[in-house]
């Protein structure tokens, strides 16, 4: 394990970052020094224990200091084994690289009609008043789809916004009695949340020409033209046929930058699918794809119960958990996911 050099990759990040001339990629920087945060001090303290052992050992044959320092040699390589055992330990955690990266999150209307369109904003509404609570922050990346970051700030919680929010994938049902409903019948709606984490750029390789890129104008409401001139981007990755698109914002090279972020996110679920298909217990790991089709949890409004199929939990404080209290739920749905 090179630690050495997670220690001068940290350094040279933290010089990056008050480089003022790398202030478009200040948050990209920042995602990588939170990346290695949790490493970093350990690495320092075997670079250290590294040079005291080689002190210690080049006085070895000294006649007055040989004993002393071949004693000190032997406790110091205890210290560097279990600093090397406690790096190790966060490099194979269950935990993975990508779960402390920021997620993106997508949002869509399913079964219901329009009711399944206000239903899918209940849900955005839920997901980003919790990440209100908590501390996260949240941004649009395109009409339904979002990017979160940060850490939360309860400690408990898994420390990175796609660890906190992946298995928050797959179909969502709400069964409850519609404002446009007359006779008070019960209806059954659903909306689809897709959880991908925000993957690094030198995770998953994608080739210039592979990628056949579009340019077009992002019409405005009432067909209006936001801009100009053409700012929105589609990206079409040839070898899969994954098409991603973003309109959102006014300058194309941004637009440009959040495809390749897409694009990389749905690339690695593929592999990641590939690579859960050759185990054995891909129930609880299942990810993407195969999580989006799968009914996954019911909001039941007559009976005020929020029930989890995939673990077989209830909880009887609807309206608290769309107010965004999804604390206690989702600590349950990850001691039991990742059992």
């Amino acid at each position: 394990m090179d630690y050495a050099s997670l220690v001068s990759e940290y350094d040279h990040l933290v010089a990056e970052s008050a480089d003022p001339t790398n202030a478009a990629r200040l948050g990209e920087i920042g995602e990588a020094i939170s990346e290695l945060e949790p490493k970093v001090g350990i690495a320092r303290e075997l670079v250290s224990l590294d040079t005291q052992i080689a002190d210690s050992t080049s006085l070895a044959n000294d006649p007055e200091l040989g004993k002393l320092a071949k004693d000190e040699v032997v406790e110091l390589k205890e210290i560097r084994e279990a600093k090397l055992a406690a790096l190790q330990a966060l490099e194979s955690s269950p935990d993975t690289a990508e779960d402390k990266r920021p997620a993106i999150v997508e949002f869509r209307p399913g079964a219901g009609g329009e009711e399944a369109k206000i239903w899918v904003n209940d849900l955005f509404r839920m997901y980003t008043r919790f990440a209100d609570l908590v501390g996260l922050k949240y941004e649009t990346l395109d009409e339904g789809t979002y990017l979160f970051s940060g850490r939360p700030n309860d400690p408990t919680l898994p420390q990175g916004a796609y660890g906190l929010l992946k298995w928050e994938s797959g179909v969502h049902r709400v069964q409850r009695v519609p404002e446009t409903e007359a006779q008070g019948r019960i209806h059954t709606s659903t909306a689809s949340v897709a959880v991908l984490p925000k993957v690094d750029p030198q995770k998953i390789t994608v080739r210039d020409e592979d990628l056949e890129w579009q340019f077009f104008r992002a019409g405005g409401h009432g067909g209006q033209n936001v801009n100009k001139v053409s700012t929105a981007v589609r990206l079409i990755h040839k070898p899969t046929g994954i098409t991603v698109v973003s309109t959102q914002e006014r300058y194309q090279e941004r637009n440009r930058q959040i495809c390749l972020d897409y694009l990389r996110a749905q690339l690695w679920e593929r592999q990641e699918e590939e690579r859960l298909a050759k185990q054995k217990n891909t129930r609880r790991a299942a990810v993407g794809r195969g999580m989006r089709a799968e009914k996954i949890r019911t909001y039941n409004y007559p009976q005020n119960r929020v029930t989890d199929h995939r673990i077989g939990v209830s909880w009887h404080n609807l309206e608290a958990i769309l107010e965004g209290s999804l604390t206690e739920l989702l600590k349950t749905v990850h001691m039991e996911m990742n059992k």
